[in-house]
């Protein structure tokens, strides 16, 4: 049976990992979902399948090349010895890196979303007001755009919480460093302790129905203040 401390540091860590991802990409996504939203480039789109890509990449391939990324042989191995280490790899900083890039869709395009919402009449009004590209981004556009951007919080908290296979190539299985709730799952398993699977799988699938639960809440409440 687990104990307290079991289920603890995988539960932490996991958390911990969630909410830095979700705070990093609050601010990484915030300018690309508001440039995705207002740019007239004709190569937009193509920028937008490429955040997209971790969408329909199969996890083992994008965590195969961020492997090798970082790497002692990749960039991380230039980056990795400021603390002291060899390689990104097999790090808590090079899991805060993979789970940024493989969430970063789950965040811009509920802000993209939410900013096409808006419209142009909210900034165009503000604009003949006196108030510039600034004042008019923060005092009309984010707190028109707070559903999506509670939307996205959620979703990406929720899919860092539930990563598997990008963690597990990045990562690996190092308890207290790398071992996450995905991870120490998928160790249970493996070593046939179906009771303490399941103790963190019927966990993961009361989180899950929660996440849901949170996202239909927002939309349709969004929907009545629009209608």
């Amino acid at each position: 049976m687990l104990s307290a401390g079991e289920i603890a540091q995988p539960v932490g860590l996991t958390l911990m990992l969630a909410l830095i991802v979700t705070s990093l990409l609050l601010v990484i996504a915030t300018p690309i979902g508001w440039w995705l939203c207002r740019s007239r480039a004709a190569w937009k789109e193509a920028v937008a399948a490429v955040v997209s890509l971790p969408l329909v990449l199969p996890p083992t391939v994008l965590g195969f090349y961020l492997l090798l990324a970082f790497g002692p042989n990749g960039p991380g191995g230039l980056v990795a010895p400021l603390w002291g280490a060899r390689t990104l790899a097999f790090s808590f900083e090079g899991l805060v890196i993979a789970s940024v890039i493989y969430s970063l869709p789950f965040m811009v395009q509920p802000l993209r979303n939410a900013f096409e919402a808006m419209g142009e009449e909210p900034l165009e009004v503000a604009a003949t007001l006196g108030a510039g590209p600034w004042q008019s981004f923060f005092r009309i556009a984010l707190p028109m755009a707070r559903a999506g951007y509670l939307t996205g919080a959620v979703l990406t908290f929720a899919h860092t919480v539930g990563e598997f296979g990008v963690v597990l190539m990045i990562g690996g299985n190092i308890p207290g460093e790398t071992k996450v709730l995905s991870i120490a799952i998928y160790d249970y398993v493996e070593r046939l302790e179906w009771g303490n699977a399941h103790i963190l799988a019927a966990g993961m699938v009361v989180f899950s129905f929660v996440v849901i639960t949170a996202v239909m809440m927002i939309d349709r409440r969004v929907g009545r203040v629009v209608g």
